[in-house]
């Protein structure tokens, strides 16, 4: 499992939104955002910089 740092998440609607962004894209499943950690995590073998692009299309910036 990966797990991504996400600067600029606040609230439910936001988890939701990162979480609907990368199951979105090819080859990532079990996706969970925890908003306290300020982090996602999931399976998968995509680049860091295709789940970056995925994150900041919806307007956090993952920390690295």
């Amino acid at each position: 499992m990966t797990t991504i740092t996400i600067k600029g998440m606040s609230c439910s609607h936001c988890v939701a939104s990162t979480r609907k962004a990368l199951e979105g894209l090819t080859g990532i499943s079990n996706v969970t955002v925890d908003l306290e950690k300020n982090q996602a995590s999931y399976d998968g073998d995509v680049g860091k910089e295709t789940v970056k692009d995925a994150i900041t299309k919806i307007g956090f910036e993952v920390i690295d």
